[in-house]
């Protein structure tokens, strides 16, 4: 049976607020909201809750980090609510709009251009490289020397049938471009295919004949050489773009009943004579320069280009634009037949192995290593964010440091060597694939993807463990305690499920009770415990205070209280304050909240309520300042079901 995650889904919607989305999508790990306000937002909420690794906010979009494939049943669940735009998938969506590009930088919007239009061809560039290399594996010499046979014994007709298996991708990758960029730009994606196989019809000379001196360009007029555009990526894109606009203008132009003839008549003529008299060889020319600044940086000597590149990775990972590799990387195989970049980048994920490792070894947290290995799984195959967000920078930057610097090291020695992939879009353990056509570059990637998990996992170890991971979680420490949580201020006690709040009422913030205010003029605040202050709100609204016995406490004042900016509010403690039970926090004037049409209900809650066995208050008392409120029992090792009651 497929398990419910639609309380998950309400808690996230709740916490992002649903009159913040603008929209939802997801990738193959996160959830990726557009919000009106990403500051009303509490991280910490959410990172919390079950299931989060993490949170983040990039590329204009606040990301709520989840895992593969879990992120597809959480974003369904929320789809299902029915209350956000979510919008992943929808065929009537305009993907060029759909993450809120107004909010986005040009950059942004291009690096989503491109992750949109290749992810798609991903998959069968990666089994090509898979049959390239088993191909290159089962014909070697020395391999069939150990059946006895040499490369001659196999038949013509079988190497016929396998080459079909391993250059079909690569002769005709433009068309799979030029349908995937109609497809992001809401073309009709056959006409996308057709433009794209003209490009590369068998009627044209081919590029790589006529580079190689075997074949002639065609001369169009006397004067317009006329080639094929075979391994030009950059062609691909621009006749896609072109073709796509041109064909979205004749809809809107051309008579309906004319429509379904004219439209593509007219889009693939006039593509294919802009492409072929001029603009596709000068675009041809411009990635040929690409291309050859991005093995210039490679080949740069003593391995610094290769550090500069892995190094980097991790960075563009991180803020997000990493996507425009993999149009380089497609061109580099389509130009040469091999990847030299991924081999660089890769060292980013092996680096990630040995940071990962070191923290689950480390730590003394059971929550904290649950997190860890998660994220140590998922890496392995290829999938970074849980532990980008769930690791590198959650506690602080140095495992980031450690990633940067050892991907950077690895990446260097690869490039020494001059090892090379002949595909993309395999990660960690299975990125071995992409080398198994040449023995030599299989074993040096190997080896050097190894060191890289080992100083990494070293240097961790060494400069990198955040403390807070290495103190035990507080109900490892003391199984059974008692504990007591006194009232912040006089009043009267009410049921928090009459709440006017959905955070509060439905107890997704923790459980808790409210008191409803009976003074007149301004009211203090007092400390409901001793401990430490995690939060002070800069409105004054709210504060957060954790106890030594590892009680989490938020006293929160009024209901969208934030809106009035600290109006009528005043705080008399900082953020990260020791306090004693009943130390003024602060003050609030429960006329000023009224006169705006708000609830001054103060509610005192337990956001830690899942380490509780029992958590107990009584509504409908008139209690004053200093009084006991709330009594918590933790959970014992015998406790069979959480209990959290009122009244």
């Amino acid at each position: 049976m497929a398990k419910d995650y639609s309380k998950l889904a309400q808690q996230i919607v709740d916490l992002v607020g649903v009159d913040n989305i603008e929209s939802v999508t997801h990738c193959q790990t996160r959830l990726r909201f557009v919000v009106k306000n990403r500051k009303q937002i509490d991280d910490k909420k959410i990172e919390n809750l079950d299931l989060v690794k993490g949170v983040f906010f990039g590329s204009g979009q606040y990301q709520v980090i989840i895992g593969t494939g879990l992120v597809n049943d959480v974003y369904a669940a929320i789809d299902k609510l029915g209350t956000v735009n979510a919008i992943y998938g929808k065929d009537d969506v305009d993907t060029t709009d759909n993450d809120d590009n107004s909010n986005k930088t040009k950059l942004q919007r291009f690096m989503a251009m491109l992750s949109g239009i290749f992810i798609p061809i991903i998959p069968v560039i990666a089994a090509t490289g898979l049959f390239l290399g088993l191909q290159s594996a089962f014909t070697n010499a020395q391999v069939l020397k150990l059946f006895g046979a040499v490369p001659s014994d196999i038949p013509a007709n079988v190497n016929t049938v396998i080459s079909v298996l391993t250059g079909t991708v690569f002769s005709f990758l433009p068309a799979l471009i030029v349908w995937s960029t109609f497809r992001y730009f809401k073309g009709t994606p056959i006409i996308g295919i057709v433009i794209g196989l003209m490009l590369v019809s068998p009627s044209l000379p081919n590029a790589y004949d006529v580079a190689g001196g075997s074949a002639k360009a065609i001369m169009l007029f006397g004067h317009i050489p006329v080639i094929g555009s075979q391994g030009s990526v950059l062609t691909a894109l621009v006749a896609g773009f072109i073709g796509a606009k041109m064909e979205n203008y004749f809809h809107k132009h051309v008579p309906n009943v004319l429509d379904q003839i004219i439209t593509p008549f007219l889009t693939m003529l006039l593509t294919f004579g802009i492409m072929i008299l001029g603009v596709g060889p000068i675009v041809h020319w411009i990635e040929n320069l690409m291309v050859a600044g991005v093995e210039g940086v490679i080949d740069l000597p003593f391995g610094i280009g290769g550090f500069l590149i892995g190094a980097a990775y991790p960075l563009m990972v991180l803020v997000g634009i990493h996507q425009m590799m993999i149009a380089i990387e497609t061109s580099l195989l389509a130009a040469t037949h091999l990847n030299p970049l991924i081999v660089l980048e890769a060292m980013y994920g092996f680096a990630n192995v040995g940071v990962a490792l070191a923290m689950i070894m480390r730590t003394k947290s059971k929550k904290a290593k649950a997190t860890f290995v998660g994220a140590f799984s998922s890496q392995l195959f290829g999938v970074s964010e849980p532990t980008l967000f769930g690791i590198l920078i959650r506690y602080n930057f140095r495992p980031l440091i450690v990633t940067v610097l050892t991907s950077g090291f690895g990446a260097a020695i690869l490039s020494i060597f001059k090892v090379a992939a002949n595909s993309y879009g395999l990660a960690v353990v299975p990125s071995y694939l992409m080398y198994i056509y040449d023995a030599r570059d299989l074993i040096i990637y190997t080896i050097v993807s190894l060191l890289t998990v080992v100083v990494a996992f070293v240097a961790t170890n060494m400069f990198a463990i955040p403390k807070e991971i290495l103190v035990a979680d507080t109900k490892d420490k003391d199984p059974i305690q008692d504990n007591t949580v006194y009232a912040p201020i006089d009043g009267q006690t009410a049921d928090l499920k009459t709440v006017n709040d959905p955070v509060f009422s439905s107890g997704m913030m923790g459980e808790g009770i409210a008191i409803k205010p009976n003074a007149t003029g301004k009211i203090n605040i007092y400390a409901p415990q001793s401990g430490k202050l995690n939060v002070v709100a800069e409105t004054g609204h709210a504060y957060g205070l954790t106890t030594d016995s590892g009680i989490e406490i938020l006293v929160h004042i009024g209901i969208d209280t934030v809106s009035l900016n600290g109006k009528g509010f005043t705080t008399a403690v900082k953020m990260n304050q020791e306090v004693v039970k009943g130390d003024l926090l602060g003050t609030f004037d429960p006329k000023v909240i009224q006169d705006k049409g708000l609830d001054d209900t103060v509610m005192v809650i337990i956001t830690n309520s899942k380490d509780y066995f029992r958590i107990e208050s009584e509504p409908d008392e008139t209690i004053s300042n200093g009084s006991a409120l709330i009594a918590l029992q933790q959970q014992t090792e015998t406790s069979q079901t959480p209990l959290a009651t009122q009244g």
